[in-house]
């Protein structure tokens, strides 16, 4: 991405900026992340007259040091390490971008997603003609091409013992409670939908002024429910839409298929979450 003149510099810094947080990343995933985004965002650009976003890449890694430049080295993206810091948790990784940042929109975004190449110039052209949306989502895609149902109604610890916990195989009994959790009635490839209670924060797109108001995310939530957290939160200030026309691809996984660690770390953050919203067990 080339600038073009000073004052393309100052309408770039006001436009977007984003964040991506990184712990011992996948190397050819962060790598396909960080090209995606950088045809989205050229493409932004060029519709907007406008030169590159920054990149806030937060190193929450606390082992070797890695060599960022040979990562990024075929991207032209204007990037900012944050790293010194340690492994801070996902969201308070995040928030250090968030108080650095002056933009008008920020994206936040994980390390595991490719971004279709038009999905930020559809994201922008919504938000701009929609001023009381305040939080954007978009429409997920697994590897195959299929829809991730990632917004979701308030849930229950039931729901989320099923979703996280209980095999495929076990789940048949549980589907049609599954689907209502997922939101698979109203969520699809076409119909915009206003105000999901809870998004994902595996691609959120923040005007910055409404995710300054709030703080950013809850630091008390290492990983795990920091999204819905605050996702909740913003109802209070703005509107948050699902978007179709914006489409992104995901990588992730579950907890439970990652190990110990992170099954405690999920207990342990849906206890605080249901502490300050409430419990819901059935």
């Amino acid at each position: 991405m080339q600038l073009n003149s000073e004052s393309a510099n100052a309408s770039s810094a006001r436009l977007i900026s984003v964040s991506v947080v990184a712990y011992r990343p996948h190397r050819r995933m962060l790598e396909r992340t960080l090209h995606t985004l950088d045809t989205a965002l050229d493409r932004l650009c060029i519709v907007h007259q406008a030169a590159s976003a920054p990149l806030y890449l937060i190193n929450n890694g606390t082992d070797e040091p890695i060599d960022w430049s040979q990562l990024t080295n075929e991207a032209r993206l204007r990037i900012d390490i944050i790293e010194g810091q340690g492994n801070v948790g996902y969201g308070r990784g995040h928030n250090l971008a968030i108080e650095r940042t002056s933009s008008r929109y920020h994206l936040i975004l994980n390390p595991d997603i490719e971004l279709e190449s038009d999905a930020l110039v559809e994201a922008i052209a919504f938000m701009d003609a929609h001023p009381e949306v305040g939080l954007l989502s978009p429409m997920i895609l697994e590897d195959d091409g299929c829809q991730q149902f990632l917004c979701r109604r308030y849930p229950a610890v039931f729901d989320l013992f099923i979703r996280g916990f209980l095999p495929r195989s076990l789940r048949k009994p549980f589907e049609k409670r599954l689907d209502r959790y997922e939101m698979r009635d109203v969520i699809g490839e076409k119909d915009i939908v206003l105000d999901p209670p809870i998004v994902s924060g595996c691609f959120m797109l923040y005007r910055t002024e409404v995710l300054k108001k709030l703080g950013g995310f809850d630091p008390r939530y290492f990983l795990y429910f920091e999204d819905y957290d605050l996702t909740l939160r913003t109802h209070d200030v703005a509107r948050v839409a699902y978007v179709p026309s914006v489409r992104v691809l995901h990588h992730g996984g579950d907890a439970a298929g990652k190990g110990w660690t992170h099954i405690k770390l999920f207990i342990a953050s849906a206890y605080k979450f249901f502490n300050r919203f409430g419990w819901k067990w059935l």
